[in-house]
């Protein structure tokens, strides 16, 4: 059976192995981890899909591999096993097409095990071009992977003097800080197309950004009263992100054409409401998994689904299929106490709603007895379309229809649900 380059993500075009689990030879069983790959959008663990044995590794460690290209062979049991690590003819042609962008791993020299045998591509060039040790470096990613910051933390540290310096020992004067002691890093693969795709996006999608305050005190109720005991039921925290996403599935029945992406000069509009949720990855990058056919879930199962997705998202452990056919996005911000974002479109997506901190602030009330003064917790609700899909007034009344939700609705009965 070959092994090919998983879709991770609609936008996605290539991705690049960074690190084989098993060699030529070895025996392999499904749904058990193969290889690790890095897109725009994620670094993730591929399981293998099938048993059997890894009769052929067509893309090495370090290359990169076009969507749908073959980069490995698996030889099922049950049929004549003849194994080879020579590439194919059109991975060879593919390996040297990558070789600009992407180092080969035994290019910078340095012992295979232990921490070398992890390093990412970006990592093994850093180390390369500051002539570094991977093995003095002590690693803090998962499994103790050396991590990009591990590496610019030993550079910029590994000349100090070391606090158990004797009196007695020579000191260099100290040197006033210039402009030269800054430091260069290269772009991890991941940032550098992140950075082309949001880039492509700006200069090709007319942006144009609206936004509305919301007042989230029913949620806020509903988080006071039953969130201890949701917590402890469901060892995670109730967050604002749920009732958010189940506020938007509900605006986007009634306005379509904001679920949709744009093909070429036509807007295709999608029956299925699917979200991606942006998960921030320890300021390393971003990933979008999705929460798909949202209004067909409850309040609960939308929240236990975003935890799970960003969760196994943190930890490298997404599965290909739930990183596509998104729909519309949402981008949330607040827990880092944020006023107010204009997020870029996730193109071909036709717009993004992005979330902020929830705050308290004096609001009027509007009564049939008169107004009145209350302090209420306020949250901004910002959203970026495209112009080539709706008009200013279409995307304005989406987002009236999503302040309604959140402001009227009972989400203590939907949490119950």
């Amino acid at each position: 059976m070959d092994v090919i380059m998983p879709q991770l993500g609609e936008t996605v075009a290539e991705g690049t192995v960074t690190r084989w689990y098993k060699k030529v030879g070895d025996a392999v069983k499904a749904d058990e981890t193969l290889f690790d790959v890095e897109t725009d959008k994620v670094s993730t663990e591929i399981p293998a899909p099938a048993s059997g044995v890894l009769a052929q590794i067509l893309v090495q460690e370090g290359i990169t591999a076009k969507v749908g290209a073959r980069i490995a062979v698996i030889q099922e049991s049950g049929a004549a096993v003849t194994t080879s690590a020579e590439p194919s003819v059109p991975a060879a042609a593919a390996e040297r097409a990558a070789a600009s962008t992407a180092p080969h791993p035994a290019s910078s020299g340095f012992p295979r095990g232990g921490a070398a045998e992890r390093l990412s591509p970006v990592v093994r060039k850093l180390c390369a071009e500051h002539a570094l040790d991977p093995q003095q470096i002590a690693g803090t990613g998962r499994d103790g992977r050396i991590t990009r910051e591990d590496v610019l933390e030993y550079i910029a540290t590994r000349g100090a003097p070391r606090p158990s310096a004797l009196p007695s020992e020579p000191r260099a004067p100290q040197q006033p800080a210039t402009a030269a002691a800054q430091s260069t890093i290269s772009l991890t693969n991941v940032r550098r197309r992140t950075a082309e795709h949001v880039a492509k996006s700006w200069t090709t999608v007319p942006h144009v950004l609206q936004a509305m305050e919301a007042d989230f005190h029913r949620i806020v109720e509903a988080r006071r009263r039953m969130g201890e005991q949701w917590k402890q039921r469901e060892g995670f925290a109730l967050t604002y992100l749920p009732f958010i996403a189940r506020a938007a599935s509900i605006a986007l029945a009634k306005f379509p054409h904001l679920n949709a992406t744009f093909d070429g000069a036509q807007l295709k509009l999608h029956r299925r409401i699917n979200l991606g949720i942006a998960v921030d990855l320890n300021f390393e990058g971003l990933v979008v998994p999705v929460v798909k056919d949202v209004p067909a879930k409850s309040l609960p199962q939308i929240a236990r689904e975003i935890n799970d997705l960003a969760t196994r998202a943190r930890a490298g452990r997404l599965k290909p299929d739930e990183l596509t056919e998104a729909t519309y996005t949402i981008t949330n911000n607040g827990a880092f106490g944020t006023l107010f974002t204009a997020p870029i479109i996730n193109a071909p997506q036709v717009a993004i709603l992005s979330t902020d901190a929830v705050r308290k602030k004096p609001v009027v009330i509007e009564a049939p007895e008169g107004d009145s003064i209350a302090i209420r917790p306020v949250g901004m609700l910002a959203q970026t379309f495209d112009h080539r899909a709706v008009d200013g007034a279409y995307a304005a009344a989406f987002l009236r229809e999503i302040k309604s939700v959140i402001e009227a609705r009972d989400w203590i009965q939907a949490l119950q649900a």
